[in-house]
């Protein structure tokens, strides 16, 4: 296995995600504490990074042998247990390596926080699995898009809190939750992409249930939301005021590649195209975001 292979097998590129949540939430922290327990930051971040890519190697493994990805629906270059005939056993045996290297850091983080966080792992862990591991995946039911913008968004956000010793409240939740609307926007573009393969593979996808319009509907519904409803925890003085103008820069981006994929339509042959800009509107929301935090404590607003 080549190190191309292996990125492409925990789909390193998306890693980003994950630690946009992560560092958005140690912005957060930072703004309310006024002060980051660093090494907590440290340890926290590469649990963050190798769960995410056990995760995604787990998925890389499990749509193979379920032939969601397979080679008559599938075009995208990066699947290489398809296009480049790598043993499955690869993908296999990195996601458990991954999950092992993410467990022995959980247990340290534990150690210097709380006993607590190594059930929460553990069941973090777990989902991630069965995400399309086990006999009923999450990711061939409508309620992917909950599952993966819930454990990416709000619950590691909080155990990113946590880790600084801020105890999940209303406002830290109220907090989290845009977050669970820009990454489900970004599962609610992968299935829209993929309606056609994953219906023929039997899945039952939302993008599915909806339909092509209304899949595509649900893209701006729930990115125009996680704006939204940021705006609001403004008013409310959760988030700070320098939330809005840079958020606002955001949402301009947002705004216009939004209305060039609905107009180019979501399809497998334009799916790479469009990830990219499902994930760039996340990392412009997760920077955006984490700079804020960083002026207003600056500013002492």
């Amino acid at each position: 296995m080549t190190r191309q292979q292996f990125a492409r097998i925990v789909v390193l590129r998306t890693k980003i995600i994950s630690m946009g949540t992560f560092a958005s939430a140690t912005g957060y922290a930072l703004y309310v504490n006024n002060r980051l327990d660093v090494a907590n930051v440290i340890i926290m971040g590469l649990a963050t990074l190798f769960v995410d890519m056990g995760t995604t190697g787990f998925n890389t493994f499990f749509d193979f042998i379920r032939g969601t990805d397979n080679k008559d629906y599938t075009v995208e270059e990066e699947k290489v247990l398809v296009h480049e005939d790598v043993s499955p056993q690869s993908a296999l045996y990195v996601s458990l390596a991954m999950f092992a290297i993410a467990a022995v850091l959980g247990i340290i983080l534990a150690l210097r926080t709380s006993w607590l966080l190594i059930p929460v792992g553990a069941v973090c862990m777990a989902t991630g699995y069965l995400y399309t591991g086990g006999p009923f995946p999450i990711s061939r039911t409508p309620f992917g898009e909950l599952f993966a913008g819930g454990f990416l968004g709000p619950i590691l956000f909080l155990i990113t809190l946590y880790t600084q010793g801020l105890t999940p409240n209303l406002n830290n939740i109220f907090a989290s939750l845009p977050f669970l609307f820009m990454i489900a926007m970004i599962l609610s573009v992968n299935n829209a992409c993929d309606r056609v393969g994953d219906e023929a593979n039997g899945r039952r996808t939302l993008a599915i249930i909806l339909g092509e319009k209304n899949a595509a509907n649900l893209v701006g519904i729930e990115g125009f939301g996680a704006f939204i409803l940021s705006a609001i925890l403004i008013v409310f003085s959760i988030f700070p005021r320098t939330v809005l103008p840079l958020h606002g820069l955001s949402l301009m981006i947002f705004t216009m590649k939004h209305q060039q994929t609905r107009e180019e339509g979501y399809r497998a042959e334009t799916k790479s195209k469009h990830m990219g800009f499902a994930t760039q509107s996340y990392v412009f929301f997760t920077v955006t975001f984490t700079i804020a935090m960083i002026l207003a404590r600056v500013m002492h607003i």
